[in-house]
């Protein structure tokens, strides 16, 4: 019962204020009166004194807390895809979107990357090497240069460089380069690999892509 309703927690967007309370580990009248006091906002449900609170907040006050969020993320692990070809996002979305072992993001630049990262907090990264606003090697030394962030594994994915300059991303501080087209074995190996779960089997095939 307890696996199950953590992985509930780790899916649930709107919290009563008994279930943040569990997630917080303490009392519901604690959060009842956070919630009065405007120390944690939310909303009461229409016609009713019912008050609840959106996941976004519920993080947001845990991190102003020092609150753990081991019982809101459970087992499923965040993963930020970043690439500006929509057939790469695509797969992406094919393969991981589905899959309840991760909550995935997208995006297409590496402002948005910035911004994602801060708010959605991956524990992975897959990374397109040559991105339209900057170059995902810079995204990657500011998640390394960031206290954080730093611990975020990232996987850059590229067709335009070569092994010295894989070879150099790998120094800067990625886990893993993957050259495009890529097998889609490889890539759900790595990130199996990389979030430290165990495989599933099932995928193969290749993606293309610049």
């Amino acid at each position: 019962m307890a696996d199950s309703a953590q992985t509930d927690f780790a899916r649930k967007k709107i919290f009563t204020t008994g279930e943040a309370a569990q997630v917080c580990k303490v009392s519901q009248q604690t959060i009842i009166r956070c919630f009065d006091s405007g120390r944690l906002t939310g909303f009461r449900v229409p016609g009713s004194k019912f008050r609840r609170i959106p996941r976004e907040e519920l993080i947001r006050f845990m991190n102003a807390n020092d609150i753990p969020l081991d019982l809101l993320e459970g087992d499923v692990k965040r993963i930020l895809c970043v690439d500006d070809d929509p057939q790469i996002i695509d797969l992406f979305r094919d393969l991981l979107d589905g899959d309840s072992r991760f909550e995935v993001e997208f995006c297409g630049t590496g402002y948005d990357a910035g911004l994602l990262t801060a708010s959605f907090k991956p524990h992975l990264m897959l990374l397109d090497y040559k991105l339209p606003d900057i170059n995902g090697n810079e995204v990657c030394k500011r998640i390394r240069s960031t206290g954080d962030l730093s611990s975020i594994k990232v996987i850059f994915i590229s067709g335009v460089i070569d092994r010295a300059e894989a070879d150099s991303l790998l120094t800067a501080g990625a886990d893993a380069f993957l050259k495009k087209p890529f097998d889609i074995g490889e890539l759900m190996g790595a990130v199996e690999k990389h979030l430290g779960i165990e495989a599933h089997h099932g995928n193969n095939g290749s993606a293309r892509g610049g």
